[in-house]
């Protein structure tokens, strides 16, 4: 059997005793012909037969019945939306749907969506005793919560914690389902893009000072939490790895996180922090919120590009805008500090980080454009077995006389190849390279003689 048909086998048995349980309720609590210890003496499937993602959430949490109530209740909406149809009774009395029945209702979605007054009320009827010893299963703190298990989201500051939706994850939502790991992508509830990269650490040509910085991050990386959580000296550190990126664009900077996720298989997600950063009061803060709080059970990379646009020389707070300017700055740095794992922050003018910023990163790497040695490197190793260089052209002349960043040997050479399939031939000439040097240099605003 496949990961998913064993998952789905067993979510079969949960959902009959989830059915059995609600049923229970109705007699309980307005039939009264059972008593509520007819609940907690309702036989749970078993883990053990079941050897899957959703077992193993089980046993990995030792989860009690409550809490395997308000998984299941939180997945049904998504699996079997019609089980919880009865919950759209009436209380005739009042013609009214029943209060203590929680519930939102969605314009889009025709289903019944459980809050946590759902559990509640399954869990406890009416007796408050009871609903005032549940009621810790929903607090932030509890790992269900802790660990972005499941959401409880709230419609307004004011409203009853109960009252708010009741939700699985994106991520458990595969994980209980599929087994498959969640990779969210860019949208307007999570404004980060997942990167990656098909090259490797071979074709980035770096100085020495900047493959030694690298050494230090991939430490990090291998043994830094284990020297945090496991040794005395961890306690005088804080938590993470914070690192700075400066240098022109095309210099390697995105392409060096990408492969440190690569070699170590972690998931880098990229924020483009002018894209985060909004004119709306409070709205920068609870985009950047989402990032963290969906990275902070995941052993991410966070790359935040453009970090000028917040952390620029800082304003003096003449005006509102300055001092929420200066806020997102400090959110920034908060959520930062408490990310416990890497951070990288990239900006393309290291001129314009408030220098007093500098002493928040444990390191801080200078992409600088490559010397005549790195480039003549560059144009070597930039091309595959497929296509060459014609004979006339002098790679020491071209490294010598054309100051070019590793992206725009690539944009040349790009041009280049084209033409060779063009031409269809793998001989790379001379006329060619002097064209695509002209036109990378009048992107740049140069003249080329």
């Amino acid at each position: 059997m496949t990961v998913k048909s064993i998952n789905a086998a067993f979510i079969e048995q949960e959902l009959q005793w989830f059915q059995d349980l609600i049923m229970l309720r109705g007699k309980i609590t307005f039939e009264r012909s059972a008593s509520e210890t007819a609940i907690t003496n309702l036989p749970l499937p078993s883990a053990d037969k079941y050897p899957c993602p959703y077992t193993d959430l089980i046993k990995k949490h030792s989860m009690r019945m409550e809490e395997r109530l308000i998984l299941i209740l939180a997945l049904i909406p998504h699996i079997k939306p019609s089980l919880l149809d009865l919950l759209y009774m009436k209380n005739e009395l009042y013609d009214i749907p029943f209060t203590e029945f929680g519930g939102v209702r969605n314009e889009n979605f025709k289903g019944y969506l459980p809050t946590g007054e759902t559990a509640l009320f399954l869990l406890a009827g009416h007796d408050l005793g009871k609903r005032f010893d549940l009621l810790h299963l929903l607090d932030k703190e509890h790992y269900l919560r802790k660990h972005d298990i499941i959401n409880l989201e709230k419609k307004s500051s004011n409203a009853p914690m109960a009252s708010g939706l009741l939700s699985v994850t994106p991520e458990y939502l595969f994980y209980c389902t599929t087994g498959e790991k969640y990779k969210p992508d860019f949208n307007a509830d999570f404004p980060a893009k997942r990167i990656t990269t098909s090259q490797e650490w071979s074709d980035l040509v770096l100085p020495g000072n900047l493959l030694q910085g690298l050494e230090e991050i991939k430490d990090y990386i291998e043994h830094g939490k284990d020297l945090k959580n496991n040794f005395s000296f961890g306690k005088k550190i804080k938590p993470g790895f914070k690192v700075l990126f400066t240098g022109p664009p095309g210099t390697g900077k995105t392409l060096t996180a990408s492969l440190l996720g690569k070699q170590f298989n972690m998931d880098v997600y990229k924020v483009d922090l002018s894209m985060v950063v909004s004119k709306y009061v409070g709205e920068t803060e609870k985009n950047l919120s989402r990032i963290f709080d969906l990275a902070e059970s995941k052993d991410w990379i966070l790359f935040f590009d453009e970090a000028d646009a917040l952390f620029g020389k800082r304003s003096n707070t003449s005006d509102s805008h300055d001092r929420y300017a200066n806020q997102e700055v400090s959110f920034l740095l908060q959520r930062m500090e408490d990310y416990d794992g890497l951070v990288i922050l990239c900006s393309n003018f290291k001129k314009n980080i408030d220098e007093a910023f500098f002493r928040r990163f444990q390191l801080i790497l200078d992409f600088e454009i490559p010397d005549v040695y790195l480039r003549h490197q560059l144009w070597e190793k930039s091309t595959t077995s497929d296509f060459t260089y014609d004979e006339d052209i002098n790679i020491d002349l071209l490294a010598e006389q054309h100051e070019l960043s590793a992206a725009s040997i690539i944009n040349v050479l790009h041009y280049c190849i084209l033409k060779c399939m063009r031409r269809k031939d793998k001989l790379i000439r001379w006329q060619d390279i002097q064209a695509g040097l002209k036109m990378e240099k009048m992107k740049e605003g140069k003249s080329i003689v």
